[in-house]
């Protein structure tokens, strides 16, 4: 039986965000309803209301949540009713060429729930990014949920959904930092600060966190930042040559997602060393660079999709790390706050006041 519950909807391009009731259906075969406890506030939900991602209006925002699987539809065999689960936004298909080579954390068919979820008067919701968590339950494909240790806190294990799994990827997976490596990050958000904190993880010796916003500087270092430059006064180009002997970094990383910071990237790493892009541009964004630079430096230029996780690998393994106190998740929480303070939270996010607000019910 159909059940209503309250959720956040972005009704049309950069209006007001505001609580609707959602109709959630009965899960389906192979679909999921999972009671969210916790949802994190992301700049992907920002980009969806402001028209950034497509117009397919109105969204049920939110996507980085965890929660207590309530009902499961048939065939279903990942998870069960009861489980703690963190939600993620690729549920592999075990069919396409990447996964039956055996690498499904690059699946090129990707799925999500079947059926929709609406408002009372039967209009089709899109769910951010397949999930729509800023809501008291929401229905998502049963791949999407990757049951993790219980003992972990909602607010800090759903992060783990979206923007903290990217930087911490975007270091471990895509750039496979190693131990005594060199790294600099470019840009010290979240998933800049995820990507330190993942530096940290692998060992790396130093790590170089670079922004144009001191607050965000300090944040990095309690991530694990060896050094830190605010690009505003120094040329971050030099600051990493001069802190690694002059040849650059072993791994850079850049979290912005702007033409003038993959070029920083690009000439602030070493000979052979590699270039890792987590940052998200824009459709209109162009990137020049001179041929001969890309051959003669040599080495990696990648792209870090969800930090090429693989959730029912990674979300695991980086909780029990957490339990074990290697991994600070909570130190990415700004603040918590309830579902009708969604638009308070984006504007305070706007303002770089916090690293991220969650939203808990």
């Amino acid at each position: 039986m159909a059940q209503e519950v309250r959720g956040v909807i972005a009704p049309g391009k950069d209006e007001p965000v505001r609580v609707e009731t959602i109709v959630i259906p009965d899960p389906g075969p192979g679909e999921a309803v999972v009671r969210v406890q916790a949802c994190g506030v992301c700049h992907t939900d920002l980009h969806y209301k402001q028209g950034g991602i497509n117009d397919d209006f109105p969204f049920l925002l939110g996507h980085e949540a965890a929660g207590v699987v309530e009902s499961v539809g048939e065939n279903v065999d990942e998870v069960a009713p009861g489980d703690f689960v963190i939600l993620n936004w690729r549920a592999v298909c075990g069919q396409c060429r990447a996964c039956l080579r055996g690498r499904p954390q690059y699946c090129f068919d990707t799925h999500n729930a079947e059926q929709k979820m609406t408002l009372t008067d039967g209009t089709e919701l899109s769910p951010a990014l397949g999930i729509g968590a800023f809501a008291e339950k929401t229905l998502v494909a049963a791949g999407q949920c990757t049951k993790v240790d219980a003992q972990a806190p909602a607010t800090v294990a759903g992060l783990l959904g979206c923007g903290v799994m990217a930087g911490i990827g975007a270091a471990i997976n895509t750039g496979q930092v190693g131990r005594g490596d060199s790294v600099a990050v470019i840009g010290c958000g979240g998933v800049g600060d995820a990507a330190v904190a993942g530096a940290r993880l692998a060992g790396a010796a130093k790590i170089i966190a670079i922004d144009v916003d001191d607050r965000k500087l300090e944040t990095a270092k309690s991530m694990g930042a060896t050094h830190t430059f605010n690009s505003r006064d120094d040329d971050p180009v030099e600051a990493v040559r001069a802190l690694t002997g002059g040849f650059g970094a072993d791994v850079v990383i850049e979290a912005v997602g702007r033409p003038e910071t993959y070029k920083q990237a690009f000439y602030a790493r070493d000979l052979a060393g590699t270039v890792v892009l987590v940052g998200v541009p824009t459709p209109d964004m162009k990137l020049e660079l001179p041929l001969l630079d890309v051959f003669g430096r040599g080495g990696a230029l990648k792209s870090s999709w969800y930090g090429d996780c693989l959730p029912s690998r990674d979300f695991p393994m980086l909780i029990d790390l957490y339990l074990q106190g290697r991994l600070d998740l909570a130190a990415f929480v700004t603040e918590t706050v309830e579902l009708d303070q969604v638009e308070h939270a984006f504007e305070r996010m706007h303002e770089g006041d916090v690293l991220r607000s969650v939203v808990v019910l």
